[in-house]
């Protein structure tokens, strides 16, 4: 009996996965909006009822789409870092990391980054997931003596409680005015990419590996990685 069940489950998570790589394929053709489980089963040769048993509804679907891409792109980001390196150049590599796998993936980059799919609402599950590109630029940034950074106004209160729960969601020691400046360089770095990917440096920064480069050498003086 256990062989029969772990075969069973062998099937399961391989039908599973073909169902995942036929959504992927369509993203690229129809985007999230159009995601159908009746399309994907018909593209696998299966009957709706049958890919329900393993995707009660499209959000679902959507949901464990999500979750694989904001991972792919965290497990991209820590792959690129280097804790034996200078904290600047692991700042610049987990940058790097970031934009080389949104450039290879630009239709699961644009599930997690782009328009919101209308009527779905992501759930807890995908928090974590999505926080994994920042816990790795925490994680160079503790490992740096911070320089001096730019100067600016005062937190306010309400800023300074919402950096208080990002520390502890991220789990790190670094000061209010640190966090916020990090969550500055994250929104940077994703801006850039989508900028990129979705063709805004048009006739400006085209192609944009310079400007990319600059920008992340800019964040990190903003943070004080020296």
């Amino acid at each position: 009996m256990p062989a029969t069940r772990t075969a069973r489950e062998r099937a399961r998570a391989e039908l599973t996965r073909e169902i995942k790589d036929e959504a992927r394929r369509q993203l690229g053709e129809v985007g999230p909006h159009g995601l159908s489980l009746r399309a994907v089963a018909r593209e696998l040769g299966m009957v709706s009822s049958a890919l329900y048993r393993y995707f009660p509804s499209r959000d679902h679907l959507l949901t464990d789409l999500i979750i694989d891409a904001y991972n792919e792109i965290g497990e991209a980001a820590e792959r690129a870092d280097d804790p034996s390196a200078k904290p600047r150049e692991r700042w610049m590599r987990v940058w790097a990391g970031t934009r080389d796998w949104a450039k290879r993936n630009p239709h699961e980059y644009s599930l997690i980054y782009g328009s919101p799919v209308p009527g779905y609402h992501a759930p807890q599950d995908t928090i974590a997931p999505a926080g994994r590109v920042a816990v790795a630029l925490v994680r160079v940034m503790e490992a740096a003596e911070l320089g001096p950074a730019m100067a600016g106004p005062p937190l306010s209160a309400e800023l300074a409680g919402q950096a208080d729960r990002v520390r502890t969601a991220l789990g790190t020691s670094l000061t209010d005015d640190d966090l916020v400046r990090l969550i500055t360089a994250w929104t940077h770095l994703f801006g850039a990419i989508s900028f990129e990917l979705f063709g805004q440096y048009a006739r400006t920064a085209d192609p944009a590996d310079h400007y990319f480069a600059y920008a992340a050498a800019q964040m990190a003086d903003f943070v004080g990685v020296r």
